[in-house]
């Protein structure tokens, strides 16, 4: 018996896009006409203001995408004191939640600094888990979802990359693809062409997952929690979630709260 992800797809891909500055809009719309999902970490603080995406817009900007929060100024929270970061949290968080009208459960770090009181603090807020910017060049999943490092930048993503990912090692299960960055970044670089080339070559595959940062937390979390019987007969989904696994070449699916019997 062994995990797959939804429908027994055994690849996964994600993006993650943090500022929401008004780039954001082009890049949603590539993201829709690819079939593609993205997660956008926004500062509450500079929305509304020049160069970044209004209040109102982002029910329907981001919709069937995930808004997360990235505090609500942008700072260097190893800065801050433990009450400051606590108010950079919630306060970015409960604003979003009344912008969106959906719950907020992703952060990412701004400039990358990962301290463990800002973990704790994410923790205490109810945030599940937390992007930093270490590019890992696999395509694992995170044994810490508060320390969860993406894949690669999108400048860094290589042909080499996406064919290995496309084309895995037949020793090599359950890829999971994460690609991060900027919305300015392309539009400053000139390189929209480039990226929706990228996007092209990742969309429309058959064994590929696309979802966003928390539907990829979920899974992989409900999947972790499986209860499997000493003699590998039986598993038990005590989630509230449908997982996949995958048995003798047949793919099993697992409803919540379901036992099934196993070869």
């Amino acid at each position: 018996m062994k995990i797959v992800f939804p429908q027994g797809k055994e690849k996964a891909l994600t993006f993650s896009y943090d500022d929401g500055q008004v780039f954001d809009r082009r890049l949603v719309g590539i993201f829709r006409q690819y079939g593609l999902k993205g997660t956008f970490h926004l500062n509450s603080g500079t929305i509304g203001t020049e160069g970044y995406v209004t209040a109102e817009e982002i029910p329907d900007l981001y919709r069937g995408m995930e808004v997360a929060g990235h505090t609500v100024t942008h700072p260097y929270l190893s800065q801050k004191t433990a009450g400051g970061i606590a108010g950079e949290i919630w306060e970015d968080k409960k604003t979003l939640e009344q912008w969106s009208g959906d719950l907020l459960r992703g952060f990412s770090y701004p400039f990358g600094e990962t301290p463990e009181r800002v973990r704790a603090a994410l923790g205490s807020a109810g945030i599940e888990y937390a992007r930093t910017v270490a590019s890992t060049g696999a395509f694992t999943w995170p044994e810490d979802f508060l320390l969860w490092d993406p894949t690669c930048h999108h400048n860094e993503v290589t042909e080499e990359l996406i064919g290995h990912f496309l084309h895995p090692h037949d020793y090599e299960r359950n890829l999971l693809f994460y690609i991060w960055g900027h919305s300015f970044e392309f539009d400053r670089e000139d390189t929209w062409g480039r990226f929706e080339e990228i996007c092209g070559k990742l969309s429309g595959q058959s064994d590929v997952w696309y979802a966003t940062n928390i539907q990829i937390k979920e899974y992989i979390t409900a999947a972790r929690n499986l209860i499997v019987s000493a003699d590998g007969r039986k598993a038990y989904n005590p989630s509230a979630r449908t997982v996949y696994i995958k048995e003798k070449g047949r793919i099993l699916e697992l409803k919540a709260g379901e036992t099934c019997s196993l070869a």
